[in-house]
């Protein structure tokens, strides 16, 4: 499995798909901390080997039929470091991603963008 982020590809062993049921389930192992990634979110040396010091964590979306033409989607992040810089960054970043995701199916926009400089101080992340 490849991530594509921030104009950075990342290709990584490790990075694989789980368990897929379309429609239904879709589990994936977290992405690899790399230099090139920790540049592209200008994060410093300190923050990247604390990230990639942390075990690889696990996604899973499920998606359950709500009536007839309803769904409910639950995402679930798990192997995460207790009290981890991961744990820490997608805190912030998963409610956002859903409430986008959630407003474009809605209204064809996605929302405002707030500062990621702003956000990533307010998690304690290091930049260059």
């Amino acid at each position: 499995m490849s991530w594509h982020q921030r104009g950075v590809t990342i290709t990584d062993a490790e990075q694989r798909v789980v368990e897929s049921d379309p429609y239904r389930r879709l589990s994936y192992t977290w992405h690899t901390f790399t230099p090139a990634l920790a540049d592209a979110f200008d994060f410093s040396d300190e923050t990247r080997e604390r990230l990639a010091a942390e075990p690889r964590s696990k996604v899973t979306f499920d998606i359950e039929p709500l009536g007839d033409d309803q769904v409910k989607l639950t995402v679930t992040h798990d192997g995460l470091e207790p009290g981890g810089l991961t744990g820490s960054l997608i805190s912030d970043g998963w409610p956002r991603v859903l409430a986008n995701l959630k407003t474009l199916l809605e209204t064809g926009e996605t929302l405002p963008d707030r500062s990621a400089s702003t956000r990533l101080e307010s998690l304690g992340v290091t930049r260059s």
